[in-house]
């Protein structure tokens, strides 16, 4: 049996599939892995969370970065991957996604936010630090742009981030609470795309294994965690899972 029929099977058979996705599913969109060559972190020195809350300067940077680079995340469509997830979430057998990408791919493929775990939060608008208050990027570009104004909270003027999770600050509890449940609960963990090196998020599938739970890896390179999975698989992951779940 090869390896995709092996795969179908496996899905086929679970009941509570979890999805652990990284920057692998996006680049097959067009979005660059922030830690390849030529990604944004060869690039940039990482603004770290501290950095931005105290210095305006930092902010300004942070913010013009953000609006430098979104044209590729702009253009950005999801892909094969994305719309395999979504079909086994609407079949009802996928329970969740956990997600390191910060780019609102799940959602735009038609997955409910419900069912979207992100650990690093999401780069396609901004929250207020104090109130939490959700901000949209449009007239935060208008005015950071035309006027090199930074954006302060409508409701209590507030500091205003991109609503991702910056180097230095605190794993979101909520999320991190809600991945380690659907985790616990799966008969299925199966990773896209992620070198599985982040922590405490690489964490995942080992606990799934623990539980009981099957362990699929498909990546295009090698993990640390290959030994330890049900099944590997070294290929693209939108033509694969594609094939696996039965999508065009």
């Amino acid at each position: 049996m090869g390896e995709i029929e092996r795969l179908r099977e496996m899905i086929g058979s679970a009941k509570r599939i979890v999805a652990f996705t990284g920057a692998g599913i996006s680049t097959e969109s067009g979005i660059p892995d922030f830690r390849s060559p030529g990604g944004i972190w060869t690039k940039y020195q990482p603004i770290y969370f501290d950095d931005f809350m105290s210095s305006e300067e930092m902010r300004q940077e942070s913010w013009r970065r953000k609006f430098a680079t979104e044209g590729t995340l702009l253009k950005a469509e999801p892909n094969a991957g994305h719309r395999a997830l979504t079909k086994l979430v609407e079949q009802g057998r996928m329970t969740a996604i956990i997600t390191q990408n910060i780019d609102g791919l799940h959602q735009r493929s038609g997955v409910p936010d419900s069912k979207v775990i992100e650990l690093h939060g999401n780069t396609t608008y901004a929250t207020c630090l104090d109130c939490g208050h959700r901000h949209e990027l449009e007239q935060i570009r208008k005015s950071f742009q035309d006027e090199d104004r930074l954006p302060l909270c409508a409701k209590c003027e507030g500091i205003v981030k991109t609503a991702t999770i910056s180097f230095g600050q605190a794993m979101p509890e909520i999320p991190m609470a809600r991945a380690q449940d659907a985790t616990m609960t799966c008969d299925l963990f199966i990773v896209l795309g992620s070198s599985l090196v982040v922590y405490p998020a690489a964490g995942f599938p080992g606990m799934a294994k623990r539980r009981g739970a099957k362990l699929v890896i498909l990546n295009r390179e090698p993990t640390d965690q290959d030994d330890s999975a049900d099944m590997v698989i070294h290929a693209e992951i939108g033509p694969t899972l594609s094939r696996a779940v039965g999508v065009n």
